[in-house]
């Protein structure tokens, strides 16, 4: 049984990602970056799994060792 995902604040997606929020905003108006979930009219957070799955498809091939 795997462990329930983790939802992660802005912050903390740009420290994994190294995007900015202007960045992250922008990818995700293009469709290129996952979209956060709502969880209060005020509150939004990225799943994990989607954050990271984006990472694994966006690595070059030279980063992958």
């Amino acid at each position: 049984m795997s462990a329930p995902d983790r939802y992660l604040r802005r912050r903390e997606v740009e420290d994994l990602t190294g995007l900015s929020r202007s960045a992250i905003y922008r990818r995700i108006d293009a469709g290129t970056f996952p979209r956060p979930v709502k969880l209060s009219p005020q509150c939004v957070r990225w799943r994990e799994t989607d954050v990271t799955a984006w990472q694994q498809a966006h690595l070059e091939p030279a980063q992958i060792h």
